[in-house]
């Protein structure tokens, strides 16, 4: 194996590890477990949310949807010059360096957007609610270290 071919392959795989840490944030917000309900559950069925938090968060929820879908898109374009550099170069190359940076920028601005999108949410609810929102942020993120 070459040490370009193993620098590519890292690369490739390094992209792949923070691609999934996305994917892990975005079971938080969107999706159910038998382990815990997904914190879109949790707001929807559990909070008892009035009429006026349900017309806010369905706002917040709408616009964050435009956001996600925006970020998915940067990720799918940015993985697809990804693939054309590894099939036209077989190398590390600046164009590879460069696909990842496009990946891992837009990953990031999608985590971010992630949590301020769960910070606005938080700002509709009652201490009550909180506690049960912020129960939930935190075990769906501390629960693949436990």
């Amino acid at each position: 194996m070459t040490p370009q071919f193993r620098r590519l392959l890292t690369t490739i795989l390094l992209a792949l590890t923070a691609g999934f840490a996305g994917v892990g944030l975005g079971k938080l917000v969107f999706e159910q477990s038998d382990r815990q309900p997904a914190l879109h559950e949790v707001i929807h069925e559990e909070l008892r949310l009035t009429p006026e938090q349900l017309t806010r968060i369905e706002g917040l929820e709408a616009d964050f949807r435009v956001r996600r879908q925006a970020r998915e898109s940067e990720m799918r374009a940015a993985n697809s010059e990804l693939a054309a550099a590894i099939r036209d170069e077989h190398a590390d190359s600046p164009r590879v360096t460069a696909a990842i940076g496009k990946f891992h920028h837009a990953m990031g601005q999608l985590q971010t957007d992630m949590i301020q999108h769960v910070f606005a949410m938080r700002d509709v609810l009652t201490p009550e609610q909180l506690e049960t929102f912020d129960e939930t942020v935190i075990s769906a993120l501390t629960a693949d270290s436990r």
